[in-house]
């Protein structure tokens, strides 16, 4: 049976370093033998029934850091499905990913355990850089889903998003899939053997798109611990960084960042997981001399479209499908919109998720009748066929037949000096159906008046847009990867 593992081995040149953290490196030789032997140890602690049906699913508790890549890749080597469990999640809700999965064991590090549910036993541990990990059987549970077709699948990696609205799915994908996705990706990437990639993101939400989309074509992956600009440009500097994967937030303060360093490796930067704003992508072109490339990751196909070509004429868009996907908008009749015109993402390409897991629905359910993944993004498309997204069709708001995007209000109210962070929402009117209202975190120095952020408003919105009611707030709900949380 097809294993990712197997195949980025393959393929690796044993000498070639494949992680840098700081004064440390592991060479592809090295991070194979490190996996093996945990590979190893796991399947001596927790041995699989034959008599089961279904392979074991494994957690993974661990910060980012050059520990995680080969503790992530010994699940795939032992024959388990490979469970990301992200820090940032509250103890409630580890519990929760652990039983809507049907966790078998985790791998923890000793000081992230805490959340771990009663009954759970201790079957071993064994250090990592000095920091002792466990590796506990959790409870028996009987998942939500078929034992069988979960099987067939050949599962390797389990992912439930930090969604906006509603409660997460959790996202499947099998070995085979990874495969075709890091592939059809790096047709925009071109990541190889010469690049160093610096890399800022969380590995729970990252891991096996862009990690094993690296390792897989054999470039060096450099772990920088902090996210001030600062520590970025100089690790990109000093590292001779050639490619940089991160969100809008890094790139705001990496150009924002002192001189400490001379950045003149770098090939390709691209932005995703947030908007990007054309402010930080011109700031970035002017300091770096390379455009910021602003791309569509979402865990259900990879990264089906990417800005390559117009960068400089519309840094705020998303771009155009890769060569192995289609991307069609739609509106509220099925058919494409005119240009300039909303309507929803609709995209279908290699390497998309296998199935939902709880509930269960395999890909074939989750799809159009044309084979279509509907996003629930809001876009629109430009002259050159470039895509911006405007918004979720979820959260749209109906102001008398007018279409309000939240997004962009949003965006308007966040660059006011004395908003720190906003959320707008849809209240019921007795005569527009539906208006803007808005709820924000004022800035240290003081809120601002209603009037001020209303005359703020009004230079940059429509008059439908502004919100009819502003409220300072002290805190806005917000998901476990710290996204706005919606009604």
């Amino acid at each position: 049976m097809f294993s990712i593992v197997e195949a980025i081995r393959q393929r690796a040149t044993p000498q070639a370093v494949a992680l840098v953290q700081k004064d440390r490196t592991l060479s592809y030789e090295s991070l194979f033998q490190q996996c093996d032997a945990l590979a190893a140890m796991i399947q001596q602690h927790v041995p699989h029934d034959p008599a089961r049906v279904d392979r074991l699913r494994i957690g993974v508790h661990f910060p980012s850091s050059l520990d995680y890549v080969p503790l992530a890749l010994a699940t795939l080597a032992a024959g388990a499905c490979f469970v990301p469990i992200p820090d940032e999640l509250a103890d409630e809700e580890k519990r929760d990913l652990a039983t809507r999965t049907g966790m078998d064991a985790v791998l923890v590090l000793e000081t992230l355990a805490g959340w771990l549910p009663e009954g759970t036993q201790k079957l071993g541990a064994f250090s990592v850089a000095e920091q002792k990990v466990l590796i506990q059987r959790l409870p028996a549970v009987t998942p939500g889903f078929p034992a069988a077709a979960f099987e067939g699948i050949n599962p390797a990696f389990i992912r439930f998003s930090s969604g906006t609205t509603g409660k997460s799915k959790g996202v499947l994908l099998s070995h085979e899939s990874l495969l075709e996705r890091i592939t059809a990706a790096n047709e925009g990437l071109r990541i190889g053997p010469g690049d160093r990639v610096l890399w800022v993101l969380p590995m729970a939400h990252h891991f096996a798109v862009s990690i094993v989309l690296y390792l897989y074509h054999g470039a060096t992956t450099i772990i920088e611990e902090t996210h001030m600009g600062e520590d970025l440009l100089r690790a990109g500097a000093e590292q001779k960084a050639t490619v940089m994967y991160g969100s809008p937030v890094h790139y705001r303060q990496l150009v924002e960042a002192p001189p400490v360093g001379e950045w003149t490796t770098l090939r390709l930067a691209v932005a995703t997981a947030a908007a990007l704003d054309a402010a930080t992508a011109e700031k970035f072109r002017a300091r770096f001399g390379r455009d910021l490339v602003q791309g569509l990751g979402i865990i259900e196909l990879g990264l089906p479209v990417l800005n390559l070509t117009g960068a400089q004429e519309a840094p705020e868009a998303i771009g155009l499908p890769l060569s192995a996907y289609e991307c069609l908008l739609k509106d509220d009749t099925g058919r494409e919109p005119p240009a300039g015109e909303p309507g929803e993402i609709c995209l279908r390409g290699k390497g998309m998720f296998d199935a939902y897991l709880d509930p269960w629905m395999p890909r074939a359910e989750a799809l159009d009748a044309e084979g279509w993944f509907t996003t629930g993004d809001l876009g629109r498309r430009d002259a050159a066929g470039r895509v911006t997204i405007c918004g979720r069709k979820k959260t749209l708001i109906n102001v008398g037949g007018m279409k309000v995007f939240p997004e962009e209000v949003e965006r308007v109210l966040d660059s006011h000096p004395k908003v720190q962070r906003s959320l707008v929402e849809a209240r019921l009117h007795p005569l527009y159906g539906e208006v803007p209202i808005v709820r924000y975190i004022a800035s240290p120095e003081g809120a601002p008046t209603t009037m001020e952020l209303r005359n703020h408003c009004r230079a940059h919105l429509a008059g439908y847009k502004i919100p009819l009611l502003f409220s300072a707030v002290p805190q806005l709900p917000l998901t476990a990867s710290g996204k706005l949380k919606r009604a």
